[in-house]
C-alpha cells in the first residue's frame, strides 16, 4: 500500500528547479513534470524510513554514508527505503562532507526511479526548505481562491431558472471532468461534462445508494477519480464527480455542489410539511381558503406570476424559485410559475435572476382569486417592459373616492357592448393590457404572446362596440377606471 502524503497544497518539483537563486540541478531519476512536492525534510539517518510522511524531498550531505558503502548494498537499501516510505525525491548535498555525489547512490536512485538532485555547496538545506514552503504557501493561496471562486459560482448557477443543470456545468467545469446527479434507482437525471468512466461511476452511485455511508471514491480503470455523494436526509439522490485527477480543493468544491443540490432536489422548509398537507386535505373537503389560511404561514399574502427569461422551466427550477421567494407554495402551470408569498413575514418579493415576475398586492385568503388576476396582469406588463418586476399598484386614488357599488354599476354600464360580443374575454384583456402600455401596439402583442395585427385589430373592434375615440385621454381614464372594478 502506497503511504498517504500529507493533506496540503503539492508543489511541482519543476517549479522548485526553476528557482534560480538555489541551482539545484536533477542528476539522476525520471524528469517526471507530474512529480509533486509536499514538504522538505533534512535527515542524516541511514534509514529515514520512519521519520517520513511520504511526498517529502529528503535533503541529505551523505553524513550517514560510511567509507565502503560503495562496494556493497547500501546506496540499494537506503534509496530502497525512501521509496517505500513514499519520499518524492532526493537532494544531496555537496558540502561539507562530499564533493561530488557517489556514483553509487547516483546508480540507485535510477534503478529506483527516484529523482536526485545535487544541491551546490553555496546553497543551504534551509534556503531550499524555505523555498519548498515558499512554493506550497503559493498554491494554498491559489487553491483557496479556486475554492472560493468555485463556491461563488456555484451559488449563482443554483439561483437560475435551471438550477441543477446550471450547478452540474458548473461543477463538472470546476474539476474537469463530469457530473452527474442520479435519481433512486441509481439512473441519471441530469449530467454535465465528459468522462471515460460512466458505467464505473454509475455503479458507484448504485452501491452508495444501497449502503449507509454519505460519500464513496473509487478509480476507475483508466485512472480516473470517481466519487459519490449522497444528498439530503432521504439519500433518493446521489451526485456523482468523475475527474481526471483529485486536486486538494475538489472535494470541497464537490461537497458545496452536494449541499446545494441536496436543497434543490428536497422539499423547501420540511418542518411545514405537514401544515401544507393537512391545509390542501381541508380545502379538498370544502373549508374556506380564510380557514386554511393560518396553517400556511399567514394571514396577508402576494400571488407571484413569473417566467423564466431563457429556456423552458421545470419542477426543480420552479422549486428553487419558490426557495428564493421564501416560499414552499409553488404551482407551475404550463410556462407560469405562480408562487403564494406570505406577505406578514420576510420582505416583499424581490427580483430573482434569470426570471421576469408580476407581483399583486397583498391580499387576504379570500381575495386569492382576484390577486392572482393582478399578478397575471403585472407579469404581462413586465415581460411587455422588459422589466425584472412590476408590482400592481395598491395606493389611493379615485376609485377610493366612488362608492364600490355605484363603480361596479358604471364599469357594468359602459363596458356593456363589449361584453355583449362573442370575444369578450380576448377583448377586454387586450384592451386592459393596451391601455396599461399607454396604447403601444408592440409591447401590447409581447405582453399578450400574439401578432401586433391582432392587437389592432381587437381595439378597432372595441372603439366600434363602444362607438368612442379611443385615442381620446378623457375616453381612455374612464375606461381604465371601469377595467379596474373588474
Amino acid at each position: 500500500m502506497a503511504p498517504a502524503v500529507p493533506p496540503t497544497p503539492p508543489v511541482p518539483l519543476a517549479a522548485l528547479l526553476a528557482r534560480e537563486d538555489l541551482a539545484l540541478r536533477q542528476i539522476a531519476g525520471p524528469a517526471d513534470p507530474g512529480t509533486v512536492l509536499h514538504g522538505a525534510h533534512t535527515s542524516e539517518m541511514a534509514d529515514p524510513y520512519p521519520y517520513l510522511l511520504g511526498g517529502e524531498l529528503l535533503l541529505t550531505a551523505g553524513v550517514h554514508i560510511p567509507e565502503a558503502a560503495g562496494s556493497g548494498t547500501y546506496f540499494a537499501d537506503y534509496v530502497s527505503r525512501i521509496v517505500a516510505a513514499g519520499g518524492a525525491a532526493l537532494g544531496f548535498g555537496l558540502a561539507p562532507v562530499h564533493d561530488t555525489v557517489p556514483r553509487a547512490l547516483v546508480a540507485a536512485c535510477e534503478a529506483y526511479e527516484l529523482p536526485l538532485l545535487e544541491v551546490p555547496p553555496q546553497t543551504t538545506f534551509s534556503a531550499v526548505a524555505r523555498a519548498v514552503w515558499q512554493l506550497m504557501e503559493r498554491a494554498r493561496t491559489a487553491e483557496l481562491r479556486r475554492v472560493t471562486e468555485a463556491q461563488q459560482s456555484l451559488a449563482a448557477a443554483a439561483s437560475r431558472p435551471d438550477p441543477v443543470p446550471s450547478v452540474l456545468r458548473q461543477l463538472a467545469q470546476r474539476v474537469g471532468g463530469r457530473a452527474v446527479l442520479y435519481g433512486p434507482e441509481g439512473t441519471e437525471i441530469a449530467g454535465a461534462g465528459r468522462t471515460s468512466a460512466d458505467a464505473p461511476l454509475a455503479g458507484l452511485a448504485r452501491l452508495l445508494l444501497s449502503r449507509a455511508s454519505v460519500t464513496a471514491g473509487d478509480t476507475a480503470p483508466d485512472g480516473t477519480h470517481l466519487a459519490a455523494y449522497a444528498l439530503g436526509a432521504g439519500r433518493a439522490f446521489v451526485l456523482g464527480v468523475a475527474a481526471p485527477r483529485r486536486d486538494p480543493g475538489d472535494h470541497t468544491i464537490a461537497s458545496v455542489a452536494a449541499v446545494l443540490l441536496s436543497l434543490l432536489t428536497g422539499e423547501h422548509q420540511s418542518g411545514s410539511g405537514a401544515a401544507r398537507s393537512s391545509a390542501l386535505v381541508r380545502l379538498l373537503l370544502g373549508t374556506a381558503p380564510a380557514e386554511v389560511a393560518p396553517l400556511l404561514g399567514g394571514d396577508r399574502w402576494f400571488v407571484v406570476h413569473a417566467r423564466p427569461d431563457a429556456q423552458a422551466v421545470d419542477p426543480v427550477a420552479a422549486s428553487a424559485l419558490g426557495a428564493g421567494l421564501g416560499s414552499p407554495l409553488v404551482d407551475l402551470a404550463h410556462d407560469v410559475v405562480r408562487v403564494l408569498v406570505p406577505a406578514d413575514g420576510p420582505p416583499r418579493p424581490q427580483p430573482q435572476p434569470g426570471w421576469t415576475l408580476g407581483v399583486s398586492a397583498d391580499a387576504a385568503p379570500a381575495d386569492w382569486p382576484a390577486a392572482d388576476a393582478q399578478a397575471a396582469r403585472a407579469l404581462a406588463r413586465a415581460r411587455a417592459t422588459r422589466t425584472a418586476l412590476v408590482r400592481h399598484g395598491s395606493g389611493a386614488g379615485l376609485r377610493d373616492l366612488v362608492p364600490d357599488d355605484e363603480a361596479r354599476a358604471h364599469a357594468r354600464a359602459l363596458l356593456a357592448p363589449i361584453r355583449a360580443s362573442a370575444a369578450s374575454a380576448a377583448l377586454l384583456d387586450t384592451l386592459r393590457t393596451w391601455l396599461s402600455l399607454h396604447g403601444s401596439w408592440d409591447r401590447t402583442a409581447v405582453a399578450l404572446s400574439v401578432h401586433r395585427n391582432t392587437v389592432r385589430q381587437r381595439i378597432a373592434r372595441c372603439a366600434a362596440l363602444l362607438g368612442t375615440d379611443l385615442d381620446d385621454p378623457d375616453v381612455r381614464m374612464e375606461l381604465w377606471f371601469a377595467l379596474k372594478q373588474q
